[in-house]
């Protein structure tokens, strides 16, 4: 199963990669939703799962969920936003717009693995080490 990474902290974007990696994913990533967009143009088939972060510059998290649900190509794709906003109406905007789920920062490991459960998107769940 592939994921894409999107978020603009490289620090972010390392833990995520580092624990789809050991959920049995193969992890790329982007930096921001319109370079993820690119990169689902082309790889946008084979991939499973999108992280996404909500504040990025070029196009922010809800742009690019918008712009994923719109495609028909790409609505297979499991959305999950990661990210600081936890006011009620970012987490119903993300919803409305298409995510299906929510993980807050800062997140432990295993609340990524909890939501891909939820999603029916598992593989060989390990632990990850804190």
């Amino acid at each position: 199963m592939r994921a894409l990474v999107v978020d603009d902290s490289r620090a972010v974007r390392l833990i995520l990669v580092r624990t789809l990696t050991r959920l049995g994913f193969e992890v790329y990533e982007a930096r921001d939703g319109r370079e993820a967009l690119d990169l689902l143009a082309v790889d946008g088939d084979d991939t499973t799962l999108v992280l996404v972060d909500s504040n990025m510059p070029v196009m922010n998290g809800l742009d690019l969920v918008t712009a994923v649900r719109a495609d028909e190509r790409l609505r297979h794709i499991k959305l999950i936003m990661v990210t600081t906003e936890t006011e009620r109406a970012n987490v119903l905007s993300a919803l409305a717009a298409g995510a299906q789920e929510f993980v807050t920062k800062p997140f432990i490991p295993d609340a990524i693995a909890d939501k891909l459960a939820v999603l029916g998107v598992s593989s060989d769940y390990a632990p990850v080490p804190a």
